[in-house]
Parts: structure tokens; C-alpha cells; sequence
């Protein structure tokens, strides 16, 4: 098709399209690879996982349905493309050539026609829903979020529109010239069955002579291919990137035990110069990996407790204020030469930082598999652990944590108080338990969960239970701590209850609390803790099941609040529902349920620090309140206190219970101890 002319210029084209795109890639991998360890993983396994998790897009089906079809149908015919090309630049240089039997070339012409269709529609409506469709603020953030800004870059909302814009734009055109191409060559040669579009189109050339007809048929293969050439050095620098670095996101992630799961910093590691990460360059190389994979959609905002509530916090305004200072200093930064810029000067400010509740709905919702929330973790330890920055309100907590094993700071020879006039062995006086029942701090000092714990031991008890605790050789499991950024703290009470578990070498553990059943069961192993953990609805689960419980069913109308350490972090949804059920409770769900569940806004040390109004914890509740139930029932002790918390702001509101003590109410009147 092409004279010999064009096939020099296009060959010559190719090599200087490769050489700019090389360079932009290279600039990426080499910025990313400037993170910090432990970074990124792979293996043959991994990898497959990853590449069926981006071809079929499996996470982008979770909320926005129709946008998400039609994203998919445009990155499928990417894909497709991808294929088409290097077929087009063969019919380019060989005339006629014949690459398949008939029927797999007609099946082709028929699949690349209706893709390169689907694809112009999908393009268009994406267009439209961005810049014509009123009220669009999906890609917005609000006016007290941090928004990055230079002398090069202009408003980010605007600076995300224009890259969108020449992206749709090339698409269309690229896809387009393509699409007219056929309809020529169509009219050219003769009709063409498999390509029903192209063919719908081809009448507009009629009556054009066939040295005209070539002539197009040359400007539209120039067109769609040129456009290529043109286009690919820009690509690296697009948020359109992502398409091919959620692949690398999927394929690299590390193994966590769940996803909230933080990774340890070694102290004796004399080599470590900076703890946590105040400059993007000591990020993880993961965090710097997900700038570049972010699709900058803002589902994780959609989710986020602290910014529904009006907090300074925007985790899509994170990772995309990251991903255009990486822009702006992208090859000084692969040179390592980075930038003094600290993250909180552009990325984000330092009340957003301490606005978040660790909850993990940014991470669970991105679908591609970005973290921003343990981005925001580790700048919490830059500013604990090397700049001594944290809100005045944990000074309290850190000292009762490293004199008393407590955020109470209450003596550590009163964890067992809450039990008087109960039996609660220690391990001392019962070893060979079969639970070792790890209390916790809420329910050793906390008077409200201190209900519960007596509770509990009711129903263990009626179910004859064999348990013990640990009493006062129990400390603090450091959540509050690791999750404010205090990791050496964390570290301190971590490593202290880690000989004390050793030890004991219980079979199993249970806790009344998701956040030490997370860092016991998920985080603990990488500091030498190896246990079986469960939670309290859990056993409560397994008791029921075996016919150990014997309640009486007393019906009550109960909607159930979900713990984000138990439901999106733990996957445990199921057993505290199976809980409420056998005890004869009708649920009213609340519209966020489950693994997707509003947090109470007690998570990431919250629930020591002062909260500006709105509150996170009188959202949920008026979310469980307006179910129309008598009783919210929840199965976390800060979730609890929270939840409480803002009932006790309200008139006739429901009452909030966890679910141990609504088990202990429907116990039989002479049944286990006195409550």
C-alpha cells in the first residue's frame, strides 16, 4: 500500500517514537525504583493472578456500573488494538497479504469493526460525562484540599481536565481515521459483509475517483498510525498511563496478610537513615508506583470517612498531587536527584495526614490496587519518628502506653479489676485452656466495655468454655500506636507481648477487639508471633453451630455496624451475623454493610484525638438510626464508645450493644454468672 517513500519515513518515525517513549518509561521505572524497600514482589503465580485481574478489570465493577462497562469496553479495545496496529503497519509495507485463513480473517474484520465502534462510544460518552453533563463532581475535591500548583501547572481539577481532554480526543481520532480507512478501501475494492460500521460509512465517498480514493485511503492509514507515533512519547505522562501500570500494580503488590497489614522497620538496621517518609523519595517503591497506576477516578475520596465529613483529607487528591510533582520533576527525580520538597508541602497537608482513621476504604474500593492509606501511614512515622510532630493528645496516650502497657495510663495491676466477683483464670491457674482470651485495654480500664466483658464471661461460661487470660502480664498490642506513626513504641509493646505469647504457646487466641485481632493475628508474625486468632463472634459462631449456646430467642429488631478491622480488613462478616441470627434478632442492613462499611471514626488513633464537627461517629449512627431498629449491635470496643458516643446526642435514639451482651440477654435466668 505504502510507496516506498512513505515506508522509509514511517520506519524512520518508528525509531524516534521509541527512543522518546523509552525515555519516558525509563524515567518511570527508574523514579519508582528510587523508593524505598520493602517495596515491590513478584512471581510466575502473581503475575498470572495479576493479568486475569486486569484483563477481565474485575475491580473496577464494585460501584459505577455503567461507567465501569464502559471503561472496560474501552480498555478491551485497547487491547484489541494493540493487535490491530502491528496488523495495519504489515498491510502497510506488504501489499495484499494474506495473514489468516478466511474465517479467522473475517472474524477479525467482524470484531475489530464493532470494537473500534464500541470503543468511539464509549470515548464519547466519557467526553461528555466529564465536561458537558451538569453537576459533574466526581473529579472535584474541595476547596480545603490540597491541591498541587506551580508555575508550570495550572489548578489540579484543571490540569486533570486537559490531560483527559488530549487523551479522549487522540483516541477518537486515532480510532476514527481507522474506521474511515476501512470505509475506503471498501469503496475501493468491494463490499465488505464482516465490517458492517465501515460499511455504513463507505457511501460518503462515492463518486470519488479511485486515485482520490487512494489518496484518503493513505491520509486515514497515516492518520491512525501517525497518530500513534505522535502520541507515545506523551503517554508516560498522562494519567492514562495507568492503564498499563495497573497491570504492574496487580503483579508487584506484596503479600500482606490483609490489606491494613504495615510493614516493620527494623532499628538495629544502622543503615536506615530516615524512618517513614517526609520526601516522595522515601516512600516504599510501591507508593511511588501507585502515582503513576492511579486513575484519578476518586472512588477512594467517594469512601473516605474523614473527607465525607468535610476533613481536609482527599486520598485521590494524594496520588494525583503526587503523580504531577513526579510529572514536573520526573527526571531529576530518576536521576536521584530529587527535589527538597517535603510531602506535606504539596501532597498533602498535615491535618489531612492526621484526619485519617486507617480504615482502609480507600484501599479496598481502588481498582488498581493503590494505597493511599498506607502512604499516609508512613508520613505519619516520618513526622513522629524524625520531626517529634504529633496532635498534643497522644502525648497522653504514648506515656500510658510505655509506663503502663495502656492508652489509659492506668496501673498495669488493674487489668483484672473489671473482673470481681467473676472467675477469670490467669494462664498461672488454668495452662491448658483451650482459648486464651486476650482482653485487651478498653475492656480491662473502659467502664462501657467493661460491660461487655462480663458479658462475655457469662456466656462463656453457660457454654463451658474453658479460657484464661493473661492478666496483668497483657500489654497494650500497640495499634494506636503503629497507626499514629509511633512504630518504635509499637515495636516496644509488640515485642514485650510476643515473649509473653511464646511462652504461653496458646492454641488459639480470641479477642473482643478487631484492632488486636488484626495486629495479634496479621502483623505480629512478622516480628516472630505466630498465632491462631479469632474474634469473640467467631467462637460465639462456632458455639452456636455446636449447640453450646442456650439462648432463648427473643426477637429484636438489631442492624449490625460492621468494624472496619473486622469486616474490610479481616473478611469476618458472616459470624457476627450467624451470632445475632441464631439469637433470634431480625437485621435491618444499613446501606453500607460488611466489607464496605462507614467507619465509627475511632481507627488510626482517633479515638484519642479530638474531632472537628462533623463527626464521623454521628454520621454512622444517624445512617443506623434512620433503619428504623431498637438496637445497633457492634462487636468492637472503640466502635462501641463511638457509636454511644453520638447516640447519647440524640433523642429516642436506638441503644448500642455488641453482640456478646445481646447473647447474654437471651441467656436463661439461672444460667451462668451474675452480669
Amino acid at each position: 500500500m505504502l510507496t516506498l517513500t512513505e515506508k522509509a519515513l514511517f520506519a524512520l518515525a518508528v525509531i524516534f517514537t521509541a527512543y522518546g517513549t523509552s525515555l519516558g518509561f525509563s524515567a518511570m521505572f527508574r523514579t519508582i525504583r528510587y523508593g524505598q524497600a520493602p517495596s515491590l514482589s513478584t512471581d510466575w503465580q502473581r503475575t498470572i493472578r495479576a493479568l486475569g485481574t486486569w484483563i477481565v478489570m474485575r475491580p473496577i465493577w464494585g460501584t459505577r456500573r455503567i461507567t465501569g462497562a464502559v471503561h472496560a469496553a474501552l480498555a478491551w479495545g485497547f487491547v484489541l488494538y494493540l493487535l490491530v496496529n502491528v496488523v495495519d503497519v504489515i498491510r502497510g509495507y506488504v501489499d495484499e497479504p494474506v495473514l489468516f485463513p478466511d474465517w479467522i480473517s473475517q472474524s477479525y474484520r467482524l470484531a475489530v469493526d464493532l470494537a473500534s465502534g464500541a470503543v468511539l462510544l464509549a470515548m464519547a460518552w466519557l467526553l461528555l460525562r466529564r465536561f458537558v453533563f451538569p453537576g459533574r463532581k466526581v473529579f472535584s475535591q474541595r476547596a480545603n484540599v490540597l491541591r498541587i500548583k506551580n508555575s508550570r501547572l495550572s489548578f489540579l481539577n484543571q490540569t486533570v481536565s486537559r490531560d483527559s481532554l488530549i487523551v479522549g480526543i487522540f483516541i477518537l481520532c486515532h480510532v476514527g481515521f481507522r474506521v474511515l480507512g476501512e470505509s475506503v478501501a471498501i469503496q475501493l475494492h468491494s463490499p465488505d459483509p464482516w465490517q458492517p460500521i465501515a460499511s455504513a460509512i463507505a457511501p460518503i465517498w462515492a463518486g470519488l475517483g479511485t486515485d482520490t480514493l487512494t489518496i484518503w485511503h493513505h491520509v486515514c492509514w497515516w492518520g491512525a498510525l501517525g497518530l500513534i507515533l505522535a502520541f507515545a512519547p506523551y503517554f508516560p505522562y498522562t494519567k492514562h498511563v495507568h492503564f498499563i501500570m495497573s497491570g504492574f500494580n496487580f503483579a508487584t503488590q506484596i503479600d500482606r496478610k490483609s490489606p491494613g497489614a504495615l510493614d516493620p522497620i527494623d532499628f538495629s538496621n544502622e543503615n536506615i537513615e530516615v524512618f517513614g517518609a517526609l520526601k516522595l523519595e522515601q516512600l516504599p517503591q510501591s507508593g511511588i508506583a501507585d502515582a503513576f497506576a492511579c486513575i484519578m477516578c476518586n472512588r477512594c475520596q467517594d469512601v473516605c470517612p474523614a473527607c465525607e465529613t468535610g476533613k481536609e483529607l482527599s486520598p485521590a487528591a494524594l496520588e494525583i498531587n503526587k503523580r504531577y510533582f513526579i510529572n514536573e520533576n520526573l527526571h531529576d527525580l530518576a536521576s536521584g536527584k530529587p527535589p527538597d520538597a517535603m510531602l506535606t508541602e504539596y501532597a498533602i497537608t498535615e491535618s489531612a495526614v492526621w484526619a485519617c482513621t486507617a480504615c482502609g476504604a480507600c484501599t479496598a474500593i481502588c481498582p488498581v490496587a493503590n494505597a493511599p492509606m498506607l502512604d499516609i501511614l508512613e508520613i505519619r512515622r516520618g513526622l513522629v519518628l524524625m520531626e517529634d510532630q504529633y496532635p498534643e493528645e497522644l502525648e497522653t496516650v504514648y506515656q500510658g502506653m510505655e509506663r503502663n502497657g495502656n492508652p489509659w495510663n492506668m496501673g498495669a495491676g488493674d487489668r483484672l479489676k473489671w473482673a470481681d466477683g467473676l472467675v477469670v483464670p490467669t494462664v498461672e491457674q488454668q495452662p491448658d485452656a483451650e482459648i486464651l482470651w486476650w482482653l485487651g485495654c478498653a475492656p480491662s480500664y473502659d467502664q462501657r466495655a467493661q460491660k461487655t466483658a462480663r458479658a462475655l464471661v457469662r456466656v462463656l461460661e453457660a457454654a463451658g468454655v474453658s479460657f484464661s487470660v493473661l492478666g496483668s502480664k497483657e500489654r497494650c498490642s500497640g495499634d494506636s500506636a503503629r497507626r499514629s506513626g509511633n512504630e518504635y513504641l509499637f515495636s516496644e509493646l509488640a515485642s514485650a507481648n510476643i515473649a509473653t505469647l511464646n511462652s504461653v504457646n496458646p492454641p488459639r487466641i480470641m479477642t473482643t477487639c478487631p484492632h488486636c485481632l488484626h495486629t495479634l493475628g496479621n502483623e505480629y508474625s512478622a516480628l516472630g508471633g505466630h498465632y491462631t486468632v479469632i474474634h469473640h463472634t467467631e467462637l460465639l459462631s462456632e458455639l452456636a453451630d455446636a449447640g453450646r449456646l442456650p439462648t432463648d430467642d427473643l426477637e429484636e429488631n438489631v442492624t449490625l455496624h460492621d468494624p472496619c478491622y473486622l469486616g474490610r480488613q479481616n473478611d469476618i462478616t458472616e459470624a457476627p451475623r450467624s451470632v445475632l441470627e441464631e439469637s433470634g434478632a431480625v437485621i435491618t442492613e444499613m446501606p453500607r454493610n460488611r466489607k464496605k462499611s462507614f467507619c465509627c471514626g475511632a481507627g488510626g488513633a482517633q479515638m484519642w484525638m479530638d474531632e472537628p464537627v462533623p463527626r464521623i461517629n454521628e454520621t454512622r449512627y444517624a445512617e443506623a438510626a434512620a433503619t428504623g431498629v431498637s438496637t445497633v449491635a457492634t462487636a468492637c470496643p472503640f466502635c462501641l464508645t463511638m457509636l454511644r458516643d453520638a447516640a447519647a446526642k440524640t433523642v429516642d435514639g436506638p441503644d448500642v450493644k455488641d453482640i456478646a451482651e445481646i447473647v447474654a440477654d437471651r441467656l436463661p435466668a439461672k444460667v451462668g454468672v451474675p452480669a
